[in-house]
């Protein structure tokens, strides 16, 4: 009988559920933002992947503070990842100015989401590696899901700044996005920065910063997370480099560490 004997059902502790919810809660959002992108309310739809993109950082780092990782969490992660940035943000592209190149653009669009999901299972398959050395936890194979979602979406950004007439070429979004894609499943290392300690003199420096960060998304949104989006990728040679002195350093190293997308101990998003 349900509740008695051995047939009881345990409670699910609020440390388990809590991270869950912001997961499902990122996926509300990819999939609002393919809603906003049919109505063609493009703002709103680069705003919900946004939303998703910071859910998904949160989720993670709720599952490690409340010891509350579990592995369903973690592929359910994997799912609302793929969903909220392997296909979203091309879905908004395609309807936006993809279409109009009728085939090829599908097939970009194709290109990117299997990509994508070559990411999600590539770093899924090497979670259980145990020869990983513990320093490459602070790099990530490739650029992670949630990052490459919002650097496609820049030719969409800027055109709300400075129209439609050049960024929303398919000369440019089209190259722009196999060449995200390309990152994503490349073999480059770029920086996790989950692991990154902030020293006690820096934090006012690090808030005052972040509230700078804030001030410019509410004045100037497009224009910051392009500038964001640009930052990035400019600490990906950086990656490289330190990724490889360490390697000398440590011959026995293998490949670069991945991180489970935003549920477990490690996070990939």
């Amino acid at each position: 009988m349900l509740g008695t004997g051995r047939g009881r059902i345990r409670p699910l502790p609020v440390n388990s559920l809590a991270p869950n919810i912001l997961t499902v809660l990122a996926l509300c959002a990819g999939l609002t933002a393919m809603r906003f992108a049919i109505l063609e309310r493009w703002h709103l739809a680069v705003i919900a992947i946004v939303v998703a993109a910071v859910l998904d950082g949160l989720d993670g780092r709720l599952a490690r503070l409340l010891k509350g990782a579990t592995k369903f969490g973690a592929e359910l992660d994997s799912l609302s990842d793929f969903v909220s940035f392997g296909v979203a943000p091309v879905f908004v592209l395609y309807l936006w100015t993809l279409k109009r190149i009728g085939g090829v653009g599908w097939i970009v669009v194709l290109v990117f989401s299997i990509c994508c999901a070559l990411r999600l299972a590539r770093f899924n398959t090497a979670l259980d590696d145990p020869n990983r050395p513990s320093w490459q936890a602070n790099f990530f194979t490739g650029i992670p899901a949630p990052a490459a979602a919002l650097l496609v979406l820049l030719g969409l950004d800027l055109s709300f700044e400075l129209g439609e007439s050049v960024w929303g070429s398919n000369l440019i979004n089209a190259p722009w996005v196999l060449f995200i894609s390309f990152l994503m499943v490349s073999r480059l290392p770029s920086f996790s920065f989950k692991k990154v300690r902030v020293p006690r003199d820096w934090v006012l420096p690090m808030l005052l910063a972040v509230a700078a960060l804030a001030a410019a998304l509410v004045s100037f949104p497009w224009y910051t997370l392009t500038a964001a989006g640009l930052a990035y990728l400019a600490t990906l040679p950086a990656a490289y480099r330190t990724y490889q002195r360490l390697e000398r350093e440590h011959p026995r190293s293998a490949t670069p560490a991945e991180e489970v997308e935003a549920d477990m101990p490690s996070s990939d998003g």
